[in-house]
């Protein structure tokens, strides 16, 4: 089935960057039907364009001033985007450059679109794309990868993902030389999904340096499979956490990676509800302009939490992940440690329970569903 993307095409060249299975080309396919479709992952072009880049110029001059041309897996041919640079400045041409991997294109040649070309990301299946056919328990246990979703056999699509991201990523970019050593450390990574980073404990784990985990956490954020959350600082007189926290991508990734895709257990689902909202509240900003920063809160001492505080234009949304069916008062003890905070707007406690009500102090209590429904209507900052 096909679903309806939160994406957008702007006006103006731009990269689209995200996960393998992501479903960036099917989009651009119907987004821009008209285009010029140039794919890296045919052989036969790539080893023509690594050969000879000049021939990419060839290629495009049938395009007209102000069309479009698609090329997909850019981060292949790094070099291509000096030529790019040149037919947008010298012909008008517009551009969408899809990626999986925002390693290589790090380089010099990116540098030169600063300000030519804007930076999209495409994420998994929101509950917005899915409609009717979403369920959380689902998304939860296998992810909303649109090539797991569509998927006959998702658990079996799911076991194989992660071999298709070592042969494809890994292997093929020559990231790491010692692919032994990152394979150990994938799934003390994944064990780390939600929680403060720690490259001493992770490299003691993995039987690697400390240096090497380092290393390897930036491959995972360059591919678009991990993200690290900072610590914010609200300076509410009480010593605060700085460490940030890695979280995945998607909770069916982060399960595999695991090789953990049985039944979800009680003592992974909280970690997986709060990167699933993270997801959301990711996904969503691409569109919406929800945050122009996104950190969570700790205070050291008091163990007061709150998984995520939403920053734009200088006032602070606060937002508490529960994976309970049950509400009770003590899942507000974050949120109302917060209420100080200067530029406080909203305080929300999102739980997978049935109910939604405001409490004496002003806090959002919300079942999960109405959590998806602000976002979708773009409702979240009151």
């Amino acid at each position: 089935m096909q679903y309806m993307r939160l994406a957008q095409v702007p006006d103006r060249s731009f990269f689209l960057l995200g996960m393998r299975g992501v479903g960036k080309s099917t989009w651009a396919r119907h987004a821009l039907r008209d285009a010029m479709r140039l794919d890296l992952l045919d052989e036969a072009l790539f080893t023509d364009l690594l050969a000879d880049p000049g021939l990419f110029g060839h290629v495009l001059s049938g395009v007209g001033p102000g069309d479009w041309v698609v090329v997909d897996e850019v981060q292949r041919i790094p070099s291509l985007l000096n030529e790019v640079h040149r037919q947008i400045e010298d012909r008008g041409l517009r551009f969408a450059l899809l990626g999986s991997s925002a390693r290589k294109l790090k380089s010099a040649g990116a540098n030169l679109l600063a300000g030519r070309a804007l930076r999209r990301s495409m994420h998994p299946f929101t509950p917005a794309e899915l409609g009717d056919d979403f369920d959380l328990d689902e998304a939860l246990a296998y992810g909303t990868i649109p090539l797991v979703w569509s998927a006959s056999d998702r658990r079996e699509v799911l076991a194989s993902y992660t071999q298709l991201y070592l042969r494809e990523e890994i292997r093929a970019e020559a990231a790491v030389r010692n692919l032994s050593g990152f394979v150990r450390f994938l799934p003390v990574a994944a064990l780390m999904h939600g929680q403060t980073v720690n490259a001493a404990s992770i490299a003691r784990d993995a039987g690697v340096t400390r240096t090497t985990v380092n290393g390897y956490l930036e491959i995972l954020e360059d591919t678009l499979l991990t993200v690290r959350l900072s610590a914010f600082e609200a300076k509410l007189k009480v010593r605060e956490r700085r460490r940030p926290k890695l979280y995945w991508a998607d909770p069916g990734l982060v399960r595999a990676v695991k090789r953990q895709l049985g039944p979800v257990a009680a003592e992974e689902r909280g970690a997986l509800v709060e990167g699933w909202v993270l997801g959301l509240l990711r996904a969503h900003n691409e569109h919406q302009h929800l945050f122009d920063d996104i950190g969570y809160w700790a205070a050291s001492e008091s163990a007061a939490e709150v998984d995520f505080v939403l920053t734009r234009d200088g006032e602070h949304l606060a937002i508490e992940v529960k994976a309970s069916q049950r509400y009770n008062t003590a899942m507000l003890k974050g949120l109302r440690a917060l209420a100080e905070l200067p530029g406080l707007r909203r305080r929300i406690l999102a739980y997978r329970g049935q109910r939604s009500f405001r409490t004496e102090d002003g806090i959002d209590v919300w079942a999960m569903p109405e959590l998806h429904h602000a976002l979708g209507s773009n409702e979240l900052w009151p």
